[in-house]
Order: C-alpha cells, then structure tokens, then sequence
C-alpha cells in the first residue's frame, strides 16, 4: 500500500458538532449536512477540490474514468473489446462504431464527467465566501486547479461528444441550467481554463497528485495542438510549439523532479514508477485505504481470463493489426503499412490448441511489443510465460493477445498494491499517466511537422526511440531477451514533410498504444475513416466470430458519440441538439 503525502483520491467531510449558551443550538443541521462555514474553511475548500479530483477514476461504470481504454484505444484499433460477445454486449455496439443514444455506457462517461465540471464550479462558488484564515494565494491556487480539472473534463466531453453544454460557476444549477444549448465552440472556453491554471499554478504542489503550471501548459499545448488540426490553423500550431518548448525546456513535476524520460520502458506501468519525472499529469489510485473507489478501477475487467493474475475478465486484447505494428525492418518500423503483409505478419497461436507446441515468433520487432501485448511464450511480468489460449476467454472473438500495461505483477501484489477488498483483485494502485513526457515530445514534434521544423521533429522522435533501444529494458527470459529486439533511431535527415508526418504518427502509435490516444488522434489528424476501414477489413480476416460483422466507420459521424438520449429526454430536443447522423 502507498503510504505518501500525495492526494488520495476520494471525498471527505468533516462535521464538527459544537453546542453553544445560545437558543441557536436548538438548530440542529440535518444528519449528514454540511453548512457553508465548513464549506468555505481551509479544509472545506480542499476537500470540494479533491471531490473533483476523485472523478478522474470514474466511480461509475466500467469505462466512465479518464483513461479512455474503450473510446481511444478500443475504437482505435489498438484492441478487440475481447472476452465474448455476450459480456457487457452494450460495448459491442461501441466499438463497432455504431452506438444507440440509449447506450449505458456513452450515458456514464457523459454523466462522470458533468459531475466532475459540477464539482468544481461548487468550489469556484464558494471561494468569494472563503473564510478569512483562507489566504489570497490559497484561494488564488484553488481556483486554478480547479478550472484545470473543469478544462479536463470539458477537453474529454468535446473530444468524445463535441457539441455539449458549456456550464460554469456563473449558471444556476437550480434554474437557468435548463436553458444551456449546446451550440457554442467550446474551445475558446477550454483554452481560457487552461491558460488560467498555467499563468496562476505553482511549479511545485503539496502532493505529486495536484496539477501544476508544466502540467497545465502541456493541457494548453494540446489544446492549441487539436485546434491546429480541427482548425487548419498554423497559428495554433505556433502557440502550441511555444508552449511545448517552455514545458520540454523548463517543466518539472508536481513534486519538483526535472522532466525526462524514464530508463526503461515497461518501468512506466509499473507501481513503483509513480510519479516520476515522466509524469505530467497523473490519475493517483490506492489500496487498503478501506474502499475499492480509491484504487484504479478503469481497467479491472482487462486482464487475462482464466488462471492469470486477478483471473478476469479477458477485455481490452490488442489486436492482430497493433501486435503487427511493432514488426521492425532494420530497426525501423514499416511505415508503408506492410506489416500486416503475409510475411510480416506477427506469429501467433491462433487456433493452436493449448496442449499443442508453440514457438513464439523469430523475426525482428520493437522491444515496446512485449511491454504492450501478452502473447504465448513470452514472459509475462513475474507470472511466467503467457500460455495463450489457456488465458483467452474466446480466441474466435477477441484474438490471441491479452493485454499486458496497467497489469500487476506478483511482487506488486505481495507488497500490498492490489486491494482485494471486492469481487476481484483487479484494482490496483497503480497511477495511469494521462499526460507524459513522451507524449509531450511526440505531440511537439508534430507541431514541429506541421511548422516545416522536420530536423527539430525528428530530434524528438529520436529521444522517445532511445529510450525504447535501451536492453537495460528489454523483456528477458532468464538472462536473455524474450525476442529479436531491434529498434534504430531515424538517422536520414528527414526533408519530406510527408514522410515525416507519418514518421511521427506512428511513433504515437507504438509509444503509446493502450494508453486511450489514438482514437482521437486518428479524428484530429482527419484520416479516421480510412485507417479504421481498413483495421475492421483486416481484424475480419483473423477471427472467425468476429465483433466487426458488418461494422463500418461512417464518416463524420462515426467521429463523435451521441449526445445521451436521457439528456435530450430531460431538456428537451429545442435545447439540446443530437449529434449528427444519430
């Protein structure tokens, strides 16, 4: 278990009893209220903050929390739903691209998030009446955090949903709300947030959970980065390259540590990589603190089904056109798409029985492959070598892979980083990184593309690849590397901006796969429609039950989720609008 002065995530409330010589104790506040001087102390304040901080973890619904599994990665290509086609089924119609405004678990994401932004506009209503112990530059950094976390939650809903409602401090909850159209931009309005906290954040928090000004500056940066794209703007590009420079050149984290990049890869889903120099801006989770809300709950159905680690429930299984992605030429990836050619495909077990011998495949690949994808034969962590379809709950629908970042390993189980306090031991205490510092550079590097600055762009992808070359790192059995781990840095100058562009978006692809970006970095890049197109007729070919019979990506709706019909229901179709195409 984490014992550390870091946030732990979860809402508290005092209530301080207290009986005076005066008619007023006959007065008695309901059971369980709080009143507004509790509310408005040093501690009231902080306690509404870390309600807000404690949506990041979803606490409702599977796929409610902020690491986006099922809408970045999953509708991303980079996984199968997995497990079967009857479990959690309402997730089929998702990742098939094909969503029912009705759907459970479009509704929870919406609902996590508005109740996060509802969090925090509570604490910026409350911090005109602060007491006065609460100091200016309190109040001033209490303010800033929460109107990151506000621009966070609006960042996830514009992304997922598009045209929501924008609601502030300065609505009504009571009356007014129901008026709020979802016809605004909100860009302008995240932006303004996260420029807030950037310009007001301390470099150094309390807690190395707390955003700080390098973690707001990223957040801008990337907002300035997705406008660039949806907007055709170089301007954009320009403020986000200037932005990204003063982070990649001056950034620390929350608790002090200069930004940099971890020495070994698969350190990075590890416990006790938490909140290191690579950390931006993470989602902090416990164990044994008495209640599964405060452990990482976004990913308990994705482990391996079947007598692996947690034993359930065989969700989130990369895909055959992910595990062929790390296929390397000469250290170099095949940026032309090759390698999902006969030849180059990655070998798998596959309709091999799990009495049946197996040899894991021999040909060159990205050491990063075996950090990502749990396949036959290779280590798995400290639970020895995955066994294949042994862990897979049904190969015909979900592939041969299982996933293997956000898994615990032995070790962290025996040393108290897994609760086991609920239905499974799949809630771990381990953090997910929603920004990191590869992110960082790799996101610089496409502003760089996109500004002609390709020497500049390549010099970071280069940074990303070292790391990613170093064998202190490679996944071994026994003393050796697991496979034939060959990974070269970009050394041709780079002079096509094209081929640059492609350089750079792959890197994404490899560096972060499983990590919820590459759905809407596909949507932001415009090239969503044919890149999954292609993924669905290619996943159709591997699998004989396969989730995508039929499944299409229909261009531009497929972009974006519906608004939930339950909102529309309650407000009505004249405020809210539904989302085109639904």
């Amino acid at each position: 278990m984490k014992i550390t002065t870091r946030i732990i995530i979860t809402m508290f409330i005092v209530i301080v009893f207290t009986v005076s010589c005066q008619d007023s104790f006959l007065e008695v506040n309901p059971t369980g209220s709080i009143t507004n001087a509790q509310l408005t102390s040093a501690n009231g304040l902080e306690g509404t903050l870390i309600g807000a901080y404690s949506m990041l973890l979803g606490r409702g619904g599977f796929y409610a929390g902020s690491t986006n599994w099922l809408w970045g990665s999953v509708m991303g290509g980079e996984a199968n739903k997995g497990t079967n086609s009857g479990d959690q089924a309402q997730v089929n119609e998702i990742q098939a691209y094909s969503p029912q405004a009705t759907n459970e678990s479009v509704l929870d994401k919406y609902r996590v998030c508005y109740e996060g932004i509802a969090r925090v506009n509570a604490l910026l209503r409350l911090l005109p009446d602060a007491q006065a112990t609460v100091s200016a530059a309190t109040k001033t950094r209490l303010e800033a955090e929460g109107k990151f976390l506000r621009a966070h939650y609006y960042f996830e809903l514009k992304k997922i949903f598009n045209n929501v409602p924008y609601i502030d401090e300065t609505i009504d909850y009571g009356a007014g709300i129901d008026e709020v159209t979802n016809t605004a931009d909100i860009w302008p309005k995240i932006e303004a947030d996260f420029l807030f906290a950037y310009n007001n954040l301390p470099e150094e928090q309390s807690a190395a959970g707390r955003a700080n000004k390098w973690a707001a500056g990223a957040y801008l940066a990337k907002t300035y980065l997705y406008e660039g794209f949806l907007q055709s703007s170089q301007a954009k590009f320009q403020d986000a390259k200037d932005i990204f420079d003063d982070v990649i050149a001056l950034g620390k984290t929350a608790n002090g540590q200069t930004y940099g990049l971890l020495d070994k890869y698969g350190d990075l889903f590890r416990i006790a990589g938490d909140n290191s120099k690579e950390s931006v801006f993470s989602i902090q989770a416990a164990s044994g603190t008495g209640t599964i809300n405060n452990s990482n709950p976004d990913f308990v159905l994705n482990f391996p089904y079947n007598g692996g680690p947690a034993g359930c429930c065989g969700f989130n299984q990369p895909s055959f056109e992910l595990a062929n992605s790390f296929r390397t030429s000469g250290g170099l990836p095949l940026l032309d798409g090759s390698y999902n050619n006969p030849g180059n495909e990655l070998k798998t077990d596959q309709g091999v029985a799990a009495t049946d011998a197996f040899t894991p495949d021999a040909g060159e690949v990205d050491p990063r492959l075996d950090h990502s994808v749990g396949r036959r034969g290779i280590p798995y962590l400290d639970h020895g070598l995955h066994p294949g379809v042994a862990w897979i709950r049904d190969q015909n629908y979900g592939g041969p892979f299982a996933p293997k970042k956000f898994i615990w390993s032995k070790e962290e189980e025996a040393t108290g980083g897994v609760d086991k306090s609920s239905w499974t031991p799949g809630y771990s205490s381990l953090n997910v990184m929603l920004i990191r510092f590869a992110d960082v550079l790799l996101m610089a590097a496409e502003a760089e593309v996109e500004l002609g600055n390709l020497e500049t762009a390549r010099g970071l992808v280069n940074q990303v690849r070292a790391r990613a070359a170093n064998p202190a790192g490679f996944v071994l059995d026994g003393a050796t590397p697991a496979a034939d781990y060959v990974i070269s840095q970009y050394t041709a100058t780079w002079t096509d901006q094209a081929l640059a562009r492609d350089a750079v978006r792959f890197e994404r692809k490899l560096e972060l796969s499983g990590e919820g970006h590459r759905f809407f970095d596909l949507v932001r890049w415009g090239i969503a429609g044919p890149t999954l197109n292609a993924y669905l007729a290619y996943e159709r070919t591997k699998v004989a039950a396969t989730p995508f019979s039929g499944a299409s990506f229909v261009d531009p709706k497929a972009r974006y989720m519906p608004i939930p019909q339950r909102e529309i229901d309650i407000l009505g179709a004249d405020v809210i609008t539904q989302n085109p195409g639904y």
